[in-house]
């Protein structure tokens, strides 16, 4: 699909889509409840439907009414785990798989199995488990009964989340030892405070230990807050307009809400920001620094294994406009300067990258092939855009 942006100004309120590095967490834990549950605010983002689809195969009825889902735990329909491309959905659902003792098949598409799986492959070798990838599947199966171990803390946290959700189907108390640095940390306390809400203890015995209380799920109901990573769009929009955001939380332990801050730091003059802990927020700020006064932007070297090689995209499509940004290993470097695109920018099949393009665009004009791409996470964003008089045309 390709999408064409006429150059206006952003005025409006809009509310902010579920969060679903939470709704993730929440299927999963509800799952493998003692008890059926509820979840509102459950938004039909592709990668969220893959975890869905996921817990449906391997233990749960889900059925979805509007934005609600009711969850009932079961032997689930079995055959294969279809991520779609969802790496939260892959990294959560394999340890899961192993502590239930169940040998499955992952399938993926796009870059998916082309992202880093590392450590799990490295604790099945060891294991003598079975981790067997073929094209666009990924077999995994043994009985994994012991979290005791040390997980590199510098790749993902996605790969200790994982490991905590299924830390409860031991039937043990269990640590996980992370070797440091540890990125993304706030992602590893969202999965702490979902696990809680759903009946699950967990805590930080030191910097680098996390024990898991024997317990299991239970079954409640409860609701998805808003996401902070899918508003830095809406706030970026704010920077050239006037846009209110609601439906987020101020005090929510999500990383990416330091995004506010970040981009008022490129609004009054060059940045230097490091996006460690908030790897998601990088495509956006790169955009905001090419149309404000610049930015360096540190801790750029996940962005290289995402839907796409984030770093590089963003600078592909940001010299379009003019801009000068030179890559290196682990830093980004923004000068500012825009004008309207000679061509029709490219969306790299990354709905991050397509929607930081979206908001140069209503700076200058100009079009987007591959902007459904942004099904992904937030398939009613460019609907919101037009709620926000940005004048919008598609092409099928």
């Amino acid at each position: 699909m390709n999408v064409y942006i006429e150059k206006s100004r952003a005025c409006g309120t809009v509310k902010a889509p579920p969060a679903k590095s939470y709704a993730h967490r929440m299927l999963i834990c509800a799952s493998l409840a003692d008890s059926p549950g509820v979840i509102h605010g459950i938004y039909g983002s592709e990668d969220v439907l893959a975890s869905i689809d996921c817990c449906r195969a391997l233990c749960a009825g889900v059925e979805l009414s509007g934005d609600t889902a009711y969850v009932t735990p079961s032997g689930g329909s079995g055959g294969e785990l279809n991520c779609r491309e969802s790496g939260s959905t892959l990294r959560f659902f394999i340890p899961v798989c192993l502590a239930l003792g169940q040998r499955r098949v992952f399938r993926g598409s796009g870059r998916l199995m082309q992202r880093p799986l590392g450590v799990y492959e490295k604790l099945c070798r060891e294991r003598g488990f079975t981790f067997e990838k073929s094209g666009p599947t990924l077999t995994v199966g043994g009985r994994l009964s012991d979290m005791d171990l040390t997980v590199d803390g510098s790749v993902s946290s996605q790969f200790v989340t994982g490991l905590m959700l299924a830390a409860p189907l031991t039937g043990r108390e269990q640590r996980i030892r992370l070797s440091l640095p540890v990125v993304s940390r706030p992602y590893i306390e969202i999965t702490r405070k979902v696990m809680e809400r759903y009946g699950v203890k967990t805590e930080w015995e030191d910097e680098k230990t996390i024990r898991i209380d024997k317990g299991s799920y239970r079954g409640i109901d409860s609701r998805v807050e808003g996401d902070w990573s899918n508003a830095a769009f809406l706030f970026a929009l704010g920077l050239f307009g006037d846009v209110a955001v609601t439906g987020l939380d101020p005090d929510s332990v999500q990383g990416d809400r330091v995004c506010v801050r970040q981009l008022e730091s490129l609004r009054g003059g060059y940045a230097e920001i490091d996006i460690t802990d908030c790897p998601d927020n990088g495509p956006v700020l790169m955009a905001a620094a090419a149309a404000l006064h610049g930015a360096r932007l540190t801790g750029t070297s996940r962005l290289r294994a995402k839907e796409s090689d984030r770093g590089e995209a963003m600078a592909a499509e940001l010299r379009k406009f003019g801009a000068e940004v030179t890559v290196f290993d682990d830093e980004i470097e923004i000068k500012s300067g825009i004008r309207r695109p000679d061509t029709a920018l490219y969306g790299h099949n990354d709905h991050r990258v397509v929607m930081a393009l979206s908001v140069l665009l209503t700076l200058t004009g100009g079009a987007i092939e591959g902007a459904e791409a942004v099904k992904k996470s937030y398939p009613g964003f460019f609907g919101d855009l037009e709620d926000l008089g940005i004048g919008v045309g598609y092409e099928t």
